[in-house]
C-alpha cells in the first residue's frame, strides 16, 4: 500500500494535520481532471512496462496476471480509504460459464485515490504527477507480482506487512532510478524514510 512515509505526516497550510486535509478532500472526493486522467494513463502504462522488463517476465505471465488499476471516479465508497494514496483489493475472479472451485483465481484491483495523491502535489510542490503516480504504481505492481509469485502472502502480519513495504519501496527505486525519468529525484526523496537496513524498521516513529 503506498502511503505517506513513516515520520512524515507534517502541517498543511492553514494549520490542518494530514489527517484532516485528507479527510477533507476525501468527503469533496476531488478526482483526476482530465488532462491528469492522460497523465496518470500514461505513468501506469509504463509502470507495467517496466515492472514487467525487470522482472523477464513473458507475455503470457502478463496475460496470466489478473489485476485493473482504478481511479477514484471507479472505486466503490468501499474501495476508498483515507490515507494511502492507492491500496490493493483482492478479490476472487471466476472463468466465465465456469462453477467449479477450481476455475477461482485472485484478482486484484489497485485503487488509486486521486483525492489523496492531489493533497500531496498542493503541499509538497516538488513533486509532479507523472513521476509520482509512476512510483506508486510501480509499487502496487511488485507488490502484485510478489503475491501471484507466492513471495508475500497477502494477509501477512502487520510485522511482515512493514517489512514486505520497505522490501517493496527498496524495489521500486531499483527498477526506477536507472530508467532516470524527470521529477524522480523529489519522488525518491519523499520516501526516503523507507530507505535503509530492513532491521531498522523498527526504529521508524
Amino acid at each position: 500500500m503506498a502511503d505517506f512515509p513513516p515520520g512524515r505526516r507534517p502541517l498543511w497550510a492553514g494549520g490542518l494535520t494530514v489527517e484532516d486535509s485528507l479527510q477533507q478532500a476525501a468527503r469533496s472526493f476531488k478526482c483526476f481532471q482530465e488532462d491528469e486522467l492522460e497523465i496518470v494513463n500514461e505513468a501506469v502504462a509504463i509502470a507495467e512496462e517496466i515492472t514487467s522488463n525487470a522482472n523477464k517476465m513473458s507475455s503470457a505471465e502478463r496475460k496470466g496476471q489478473h489485476y485493473d488499476v482504478k481511479t477514484l471516479a471507479d472505486l466503490t465508497p468501499d474501495e476508498v480509504v483515507h490515507g494511502p494514496f492507492a491500496q490493493i483489493i483482492r478479490y476472487v475472479g471466476r472463468k466465465t460459464e465456469a462453477s467449479l472451485s477450481s476455475s477461482e483465481y485472485d484478482f486484484y484491483k489497485v485503487c488509486l485515490h486521486d483525492h489523496t495523491i492531489l493533497c500531496a502535489l498542493k503541499e509538497f510542490s516538488e513533486l509532479r504527477l507523472f513521476p509520482f503516480v509512476l512510483y506508486i504504481v510501480t509499487h502496487e505492481l511488485i507488490h502484485i507480482i510478489r503475491f501471484v509469485k507466492f513471495l508475500q502472502a497477502f494477509d501477512a502480519s502487520e510485522a511482515d506487512k512493514m517489512v514486505e513495504e520497505a522490501r517493496v519501496h527498496e524495489k521500486t527505486r531499483a527498477i526506477l532510478r536507472p530508467a532516470q525519468i524527470g521529477g524522480m529525484d523529489p519522488v525518491f526523496d519523499f520516501y526516503r524514510a523507507w530507505q535503509g537496513p530492513l532491521d531498522d524498521l523498527k526504529d521508524i516513529e
